[in-house]
C-alpha cells in the first residue's frame, strides 16, 4: 500500500537514526519489498538510511529471515574488520529499533527494517560493460569466501525448496498431470524437454545429500543489481539483498549468474535464434568467481560449475513452464504466453550449453 510521508517518518522514527529526517523518497525498482531512502541531518553532516517494508506474502517468516540477516551480516563485519576492511561499506549494517530489535511489526501487520545506506557506490540493473560482470563475479565469490566457515545448516529456509530441483520437477509433473487450463497439448515439446532431463534434476541434490558437495551459505539472487559498485574504483564492494540467503550449494549462486548474465538475449526473447551461452562471458565470470573464492571451492565444486550453470537454467525454465501450465499465478506476465516465451529461452540456453559442454569444461579446468 502507498504510504504518506508523515506515515513513513513515523515508521522511521521507530529506528535508531542519527539526526533529524530531512527527506524520504522511494528508492530503487525492486518488485518484492517497498524501499525508501532517508536523508537525515546531524551536526552539519548528512547521513542516509534505507527503510524497507518486508513483503511477508513472499517471505512468510520475517523473524527467521531477519535472524538469517543478523547472523550473516554480523559474521561478515567481523571477518571484514579482521581483514582490515570497512565493515560499513563492505557489508550491510542493520539499524535496530528503539527497543533494540532487528525489525518492527506495525499494528496493520506489516514488517519494517532499516539499513545504513552505502555511500558513494551504485548498483546497476544491466551490464554496461564486461568489467561490471567480472566485478559481480569477484564480489559473489568473495561472499562465498568470507562465509565459508559460517554454519550454513543453522540458516532458515526463507523460501523452502527454492533450488531443490527434485522438488521443482515433482511439482512440474503434477502441473502437467492436472493440466488445469488444458495447455499441455500445445507444449508437448517443452514438456518432453524436461522429462528427458529428469535425471539431471537429481544431480546437485544427491551430491549435497551425500556430502560430495559441501553445504554453504548461498545468496540465491546473484544478479548484477545486488552488488554495490564503488563509484571511484569501479570495484564490487558489497553484496546486498540478503532476503534469500539460505543453506545450499555455491553452484546455485554461480549457475544463476551464468543463466542470467551470459545469455546473449533477453529472458523473454521470442526470437530464439538470439539466445545462446556467450562463452567469453562464461569464462570471464568463472575467472572472477574463482578468484573471489580464493581457493575456498573444492575441486569437485569447480569441476561441477558447468552443471551448476545448466541446472539453474533448466530449473528456471521448469518454473516458468510450471507457472504457464498452472495459469500464470506466480510470475507477473505482460502478454499471453509470456511465461512460455521465458521457458523457451531457458531451454534454448540449456540446449546451447549442452552443445558447448566440452568447451565449458575446458574453461573450468583452467581454475582447478
Amino acid at each position: 500500500m502507498d504510504r504518506s510521508i508523515t506515515e513513513l517518518m513515523q515508521i522511521a522514527e521507530k529506528f535508531q537514526i542519527d539526526g533529524m529526517i530531512e527527506q524520504i523518497r522511494p528508492h530503487g525498482n525492486g518488485h518484492i519489498n517497498d524501499t525508501y531512502l532517508l536523508t537525515c541531518h546531524s551536526d552539519s553532516k548528512k547521513r542516509h538510511y534505507i527503510l524497507q517494508r518486508m513483503n511477508h506474502d513472499v517471505f512468510k517468516d520475517p523473524k527467521g529471515l531477519m535472524e538469517n540477516i543478523i547472523g550473516v551480516t554480523t559474521f561478515l563485519q567481523k571477518k571484514i574488520t579482521e581483514n582490515g576492511g570497512n565493515p560499513e561499506r563492505e557489508a550491510l549494517t542493520v539499524v535496530c529499533t528503539q527497543s533494540r530489535e532487528s525489525y518492527c511489526r506495525l499494528e496493520d501487520g506489516t514488517y519494517w527494517r532499516m539499513y545504513l545506506f552505502i555511500e558513494d557506490a551504485t548498483s546497476y540493473d544491466a551490464v554496461e560493460n564486461q568489467n561490471d560482470f567480472y566485478e559481480s563475479a569477484v564480489a559473489f565469490g568473495h561472499f562465498q569466501k568470507l562465509l565459508e566457515d559460517y554454519p550454513a545448516a543453522n540458516l532458515h529456509e526463507t523460501i523452502p525448496n527454492f533450488h531443490n530441483t527434485v522438488d521443482r520437477l515433482a511439482k512440474f509433473k503434477i502441473a502437467v498431470e492436472k493440466d488445469v487450463l488444458k495447455r499441455a497439448k500445445d507444449v508437448q515439446k517443452e514438456i518432453q524437454f524436461v522429462l528427458d532431463r529428469s535425471d539431471d534434476c537429481h544431480i546437485l541434490c544427491d551430491m549435497l545429500s551425500s556430502g560430495e558437495l559441501p553445504l554453504r551459505v548461498t545468496h540465491n539472487d546473484t544478479k548484477l543489481n545486488n552488488i554495490m559498485i564503488d563509484n571511484a574504483t569501479g570495484k564490487g564492494i558489497c553484496v546486498i539483498d540478503l532476503d534469500t540467503v539460505m543453506p545450499g550449494s555455491a553452484l546455485y549462486d554461480y549457475g544463476d549468474s551464468i543463466r542470467f548474465g551470459a545469455n546473449t538475449g533477453a529472458e523473454d526473447e521470442k526470437d530464439l535464434s538470439k539466445i545462446s551461452c556467450d562463452l567469453e562471458l562464461f569464462s570471464l565470470f568463472t575467472r572472477g568467481f574463482t578468484e573471489g573464492c580464493e581457493g575456498s571451492l573444492t575441486e569437485k565444486e569447480i569441476r561441477m560449475l558447468p552443471m551448476g550453470a545448466k541446472l539453474m537454467t533448466l530449473e528456471c525454465g521448469i518454473r516458468f513452464l510450471t507457472d504457464y501450465l498452472e495459469g500464470d499465478c506466480y510470475f507477473k506476465i505482460h502478454r499471453p504466453e509470456h511465461n512460455l516465451d521465458r521457458c523457451r529461452t531457458q531451454f534454448t540456453m540449456v540446449q546451447d550449453m549442452e552443445n558447448k559442454w566440452e568447451q565449458m569444461q575446458a574453461i573450468v579446468e583452467q581454475y582447478l
